[in-house]
């Protein structure tokens, strides 16, 4: 069962320099990982959120996958220490799954 997975980032203002600066470590570091490379990006600009919202999509080949590379990142040092950068950046997150509906 395919799943989506998208992550709904409040940032703080004036941090998103320092948000596309960890971006491009958490890049390199979600593919050593395993992270499927179907990541998208968005910043709001009308909506439910404001404009200091972005959304990470990922498109993962099923529920297990997603829970194996997580728990590799989670026991990941240099995950935890991005992780720990993250929070002078990221005032809030909520993250959803989905799962795509047969056309």
């Amino acid at each position: 069962m395919v799943v989506v997975t998208r992550e709904i980032q409040r940032v703080y203002d004036g941090k998103w320099d320092d948000l596309e600066e960890i971006n491009k470590r958490c890049n390199a570091m979600e593919s050593r990982l395993g992270f499927p490379p179907t990541k998208k990006r968005y910043r709001c600009l009308i909506g439910g959120h404001d404009t200091s919202t972005i959304i990470i999509e990922y498109q993962w080949e099923s529920l297990a996958a997603l829970e194996a590379v997580y728990e590799k990142a989670f026991a990941d040092p240099e995950w935890q220490a991005l992780s720990a950068e993250l929070d002078s950046i990221i005032a809030s997150q909520q993250v959803e799954l989905y799962t795509p509906l047969s056309p």
